[in-house]
């Protein structure tokens, strides 16, 4: 006996369509958040609220060398906080919080072959 396929075939690009268009959904959600978040950002560097992410970057390359793999902003209890990811030579990961105004670390995390589970640093502390 043959089975006809068409069926199963519509269901799948039913199925393959909403999965389309619910991605092109997010997408557009995320990218109208991302638009704001910088709207934000430079709404705060604007009004001197925080340091350019280039000035606390380069600041925290003197104490913590390594690459750059991704940094948040975000309003944390009333204060700008850049949050940094960064890979380092011997391959741990570094996660630092740095106030956003004056370029304090506020907390670092550090996991890997070389970081001995290190963590340093508590909110609120400068």
């Amino acid at each position: 006996m043959k089975r006809d396929k068409a069926p199963n075939r519509r269901r799948f690009v039913a199925v393959a369509a909403a999965c389309a268009l619910l991605l092109a959904a997010v997408g557009g959600q995320l990218a109208a958040r991302d638009a704001r978040d910088r709207d934000r950002a430079r709404r705060a560097l604007e009004a001197g609220e925080i340091l350019p992410l280039r000035t606390i970057l380069e600041r925290v390359s003197v104490e913590y060398p390594g690459r750059v793999i991704e940094v948040e902003l975000e309003r944390e209890d009333g204060r700008w906080v850049y949050e940094i990811k960064l890979l380092r030579a011997g391959g741990s990961l570094v996660r630092l919080e740095v106030d956003a105004r004056d370029g304090t670390t506020l907390a670092r995390k550090e996991r890997g072959p070389a970081s001995g589970a290190k963590r340093s640093g508590a909110r609120g502390e400068h």
